[in-house]
């Protein structure tokens, strides 16, 4: 199941609503269809984790203390909005350290970095402040750990991506990337007795779990991490999600393209049986025909995604008589993550 952007309708068959009473109204007719007042269901948790808020923190600290410009390896997080908001305050985005001149001030983001980048900002002088979310470190110990102990690691995540390109650079001779259930065949291992999986932090578990079935059928020793690698965050939005899913004619996810997290939101929406989803990076993106003939929309967001965001895509909704707004509540999130070091005060140097 493909995920939905602007002007491309994904839709899906509705499957059966979870065991789970969270106060959502069901659908009452004989045809199973809600016939009440239109209505918003707004999954709670959503927006941003504790690792995006650090992160984004780190980044106003650095500019409070240090004063423009500040450098950022690739994007803080992954959302338009954020980054676009930092470029206007004096952040300079860049691709790798050789963008940046030398001795300037450097911010790693959140998604983690391979001890090579690591290596290649010391060449160059860079003073450096790691946003890594300590989830994401947790998941790069792992990998060290176990290419110590002569382990194949298969790094489950997709190939490209930030995140997996940091943790496989911790042990590059050790890990193999398994992009989905379809890239099993081709995987190999020397002693199938020494092989286990670790997983990118922001994928749908679903979808993770099925790739893990797929490679212990061909590895039957397969060994799991020692801890869950997909973070706290991941799964609970994707929980609130599964919950209400069946409930919407329509589920729109606020969050950018390039977000992993809120991508699987949208598949998962579609397999939990929403009608249709979109995956949106502001209001102005809601296309009113997707509201046509619907009576229940849901609305979520993505890890990295800002509350102002949500509150505008609310905004346009109630302007088209969607007033009531349900909250779908299944986790309550208190996890705080301490600023890095080198920031724990804020007095300008």
């Amino acid at each position: 199941m493909s995920s939905a952007v602007p002007g491309s309708p994904s839709t899906s068959a509705p499957s059966a609503p979870i065991a789970l009473d969270l106060g959502i109204a069901r659908r009452a007719t004989t045809e199973g269809e809600y016939t009440g007042p239109k209505r918003v269901l707004l999954a709670e948790p959503r927006g941003y984790c504790a690792g995006v808020d650090r992160a984004v923190e780190t980044v106003e600290k650095a500019l409070e203390k240090h004063g423009a410009p500040i450098y950022v390896r690739k994007e803080i997080v992954h959302n338009r909005h954020v980054v676009e908001t930092l470029t206007d305050q004096g952040v300079v985005f860049v691709d790798e350290t050789d963008e940046v001149p030398e001795g300037a001030l450097l911010v790693f983001s959140a998604h983690g970095v391979s001890p090579a980048v690591h290596a290649s900002a010391a060449e160059r002088n860079l003073r450096t402040i790691d946003a890594t979310c300590p989830l994401v470190t947790k998941v790069h110990q792992e990998a060290k750990r176990f290419a110590r102990d002569d382990f194949d690691i298969l790094l489950i995540g997709h190939e490209g991506h930030e995140e997996v390109e940091g943790t496989a650079g911790e042990a590059p001779d050790r890990v193999q990337v398994v992009d989905g259930p379809e890239s099993v065949d081709a995987v190999t291992v020397r002693d199938e007795s020494k092989v286990i999986w670790l997983s990118q932090t922001t994928l749908s578990v679903d979808e993770t779990m099925d790739t893990v079935a797929r490679l212990r059928e061909k590895f039957p020793l397969l060994q799991d991490p020692p801890s869950d690698d997909i973070c706290y965050a991941t799964q609970n939005r994707q929980v609130a999600v599964k919950a209400m899913a069946p409930e919407c004619d329509l589920v729109i996810v606020v969050g950018s393209r390039n977000s992993s997290n809120s991508v699987r939101l949208v598949e998962v929406a579609l397999a939990a049986g929403a009608r249709a989803s979109y995956l949106v990076d502001y209001a102005k993106e809601v296309d009113p025909t997707w509201l046509d003939g619907v009576r229940t929309v849901g609305i979520t967001s993505g890890a990295s995604v800002p509350e102002v965001l949500v509150r505008g895509v609310l905004d346009l909704l109630a302007e088209h008589g969607f007033g009531s707004v349900e909250p779908v509540t299944t986790a309550n999130e208190t996890l705080v993550f301490a600023l890095p070091r080198e920031l724990r005060t804020t007095a300008r140097v």
